[in-house]
């Protein structure tokens, strides 16, 4: 099978390469980027004769689409939601199947902050979503939607947990990658970037879909924070978690549920300082004149901030998991859980993040080129793997050192 990496220069796609260049199935992995260098760095890193690399402008819609044709999937592993879509309606038109790592469900466009999204003359957000969804159906393409972390690995646990169940009445999702504790120590907000920290700043501010009481009800981002302890896996760990939109696919694929949220994990502290920057209005894109300047506060804070969370020698990350699923099985109430905790790869130089990350898209992409994903059109993680993939799914996962504790437990 040959496979196409979208973003393949940054940190995520090139340990999908890194994933997939050990596969004998897999014989060509093509990189697609604009800089050469970057390029270059992701060919000298994963080292092997398998890796293409494609110096292309995927604003060329015609030698983009070209390119697909020449290959089997697609995974896109790229900063934004405007190039998301652009690439994904033009997968879908080239009948080229696709994982997408960062967004959450294509079917249902996020309306607060589009990030330069450009939709069609006549079409609303949904209309749009829906449209694609009837596209890629029409074209026989499947759209594997956010198949990374979060979305992603939380989906396909927080699914599974619920197909266990007579009937699921709640599912919450707790995950987020953090810095490891000596790390967090030698950084504001507790916090190091493992990723776009403009998108993380993002899920900060916009309103968020959940399920309360049966009913899909609009809450602020961070709302609802909850203190646990992690103790399993050997570990032993005081957390704080807060609303956040990583899994908006479950209010349109379980609406049944009486209870739905995701919440992301960071540790103690961190929310507060969030709090902080937000009530100073350093969080908002309407720019303020500053010396003659407009400037949107948020890239500023962005700018600055940021320096200060990049990765110091020897820092390394750790992503958590712990899901949650309650309701009744064989007559009893019952609650499954679902934890994680993992580190960084520091003998091939891998984080956490990319790993939990950038292995799902790759075992997904491989899946979906050798027919195992029968499903077509936009389809969540959720729906995605399911059955018996969902343990060989699984089972791949834990091969890669990614060890995931299901716990199933009667409640009196």
């Amino acid at each position: 099978m040959k496979v196409l990496i979208f973003g393949g220069s940054g940190k995520i796609g090139s340990a999908v390469a890194w994933d997939l260049v050990k596969h004998g199935e897999v014989e060509t992995i093509g990189i697609v980027g604009r800089r050469e260098k970057a390029l270059e760095r992701t060919r000298e890193w994963v080292r092997s004769g398998k890796i293409v690399l494609h110096r292309l402008d995927v604003a060329n819609r015609q030698s983009t689409k070209q390119l697909m044709r020449d290959y089997d999937v697609s995974v896109i592993s790229l900063p934004d939601r405007r190039t998301s879509y652009a690439i994904v309606q033009m997968a879908i038109e080239a009948g080229m199947d696709t994982v997408d790592i960062l967004e959450e469900y294509h079917r249902r466009p996020d309306s607060l902050e589009t990030e330069g999204l450009q939709v069609p003359d006549g079409m609303t957000l949904d209309q749009y979503g829906e449209w694609l969804h009837e596209k890629a159906i029409a074209q026989g393409v499947i759209l594997l939607d956010g198949m990374g972390f979060a979305p992603g690995l939380s989906n396909i646990t927080v699914g599974e947990g619920i197909r266990k169940m007579d009937e699921a009445r709640s599912a919450i999702a707790r995950v987020g990658g953090i810095p490891a504790a000596e790390a967090a120590r030698r950084h504001p907000l507790r916090y190091m970037i493992t990723w776009s920290f403009e998108h993380v700043l993002r899920e900060y501010m916009i309103k968020v879909k959940v399920i309360k009481n049966g009913e899909i009800v609009e809450v602020n981002t961070m709302s609802d924070r909850e203190s646990f302890r992690f103790a399993q896996l050997g570990k032993d760990e005081e957390l704080e978690c807060a609303v956040t939109p990583g899994m908006p696919s479950f209010i349109f694929t379980r609406p049944e549920l009486d209870e739905f949220a995701e919440k992301t994990i960071r540790w103690p502290g961190h929310w507060q300082g969030i709090e902080t920057l937000k009530e100073c209005g350093l969080l908002d894109l309407m720019p303020v004149e500053f010396q003659g300047l407009h400037i949107p506060p948020r890239e500023f804070t962005a700018s600055v901030v940021g320096a200060k969370l990049r990765p110091l020698e020897g820092d390394t990350d750790v992503c958590v998991m712990w899901n949650t699923v309650t309701g009744t099985k064989n007559g009893r109430r019952t609650r499954i859980d679902y934890y994680m905790w993992d580190e960084a790869d520091t003998k091939n130089g891998i984080s956490s993040m990319a790993r939990v990350t950038a292995f799902p898209a790759a075992i997904a992409a491989m899946s979906i080129a050798s027919g195992q994903i029968p499903r077509k059109g936009i389809v969540p993680p959720e729906d995605g793997i399911e059955g018996t993939l969902y343990d060989t799914f699984m089972e791949q996962i834990r091969e890669r050192g990614i060890t995931i504790l299901e716990v199933e437990t009667p409640i009196d």
